[in-house]
């Protein structure tokens, strides 16, 4: 069943200090609080769902029908509409806003967002391809990727096959990132470790799909504090 997700912009990078001396590195995100628009039921669509609507849009930009959809919803334009499956409908009512509170008791969370563009590269560092080489009589060749096709027979380049060209700019999800800590205030989630994409590239955070066993930051602290109180004599 999918999880109620959320939309974020990604501010930077900065670091989180413990009181045992240890830096985390983090990214900061900010979150856009979301709208429920719309309760689907199962006896309309064969299946219950909440459907959010996420940021600002003006009303110029919106169709005819959109404007009117919002209209009767009785609701200001968004930007993105989505929706979740969710198991019970009664937690969910239209209007409400969802915000932080969405991951009140997550540790750990699934981010998907683009990486950097990098433009045209060629194989070598697009695919890391060791080139032709550099002497015995490969001439301008040398950053080359090689022959791509075959003879007559079958008389084409394959698809999909390893060659120059748009580098980045692909859509990723980095599972399993820990919480250091959210700021409901400002809307803003401390990621642990770096995520892909630039400044301001927007993003979509979602509770982590995978059941994680692995301990969080304060987790770790509170055994390092735990074992320094325990005489030597005992550790052993």
């Amino acid at each position: 069943m999918t999880e109620i997700t959320l939309i974020g912009k990604k501010i930077g990078m900065t670091r989180e200090f413990y009181k045992t001396g240890q830096s985390v590195p983090v990214t900061v995100i900010k979150m856009e609080k979301g709208r429920i628009i719309e309760l689907i039921t199962e006896d309309k669509r064969g299946y219950k769902a909440v459907q959010v609507g996420f940021g600002k849009i003006k009303n110029s930009k919106l169709s005819k029908s959109m404007k009117g959809y919002f209209a009767k919803k009785n609701t200001e334009p968004k930007r993105t509409l989505k929706e979740f499956r969710v198991k019970k409908l009664e937690d969910y009512k239209e209007g409400n806003e969802l915000g932080l509170e969405v991951f009140k008791d997550v540790k750990f969370v699934d981010v998907k967002s683009t990486t950097i563009g990098k433009g045209f590269a060629g194989a070598m560092k697009r695919h890391n391809f060791s080139g032709l080489r550099a002497s015995h009589g490969v001439s301008v060749s040398h950053r080359a990727h090689g022959s791509t096709g075959q003879n007559q027979d079958p008389g084409k380049v394959f698809k999909n096959k390893k060659m120059a060209g748009h580098m980045g700019n692909k859509s990723r999800t980095i599972q399993n990132i820990e919480i250091i800590k959210s700021d409901n205030e400002n809307n803003l989630l401390y990621l642990k470790g770096s995520i892909p994409g630039s400044k301001n590239t927007e993003m979509i955070i979602k509770k982590a799909a995978k059941n994680v066993k692995k301990s969080t930051m304060i987790e770790k602290i509170a055994e390092i504090e735990r074992l320094k109180k325990i005489p030597d004599k005992k550790k052993k």
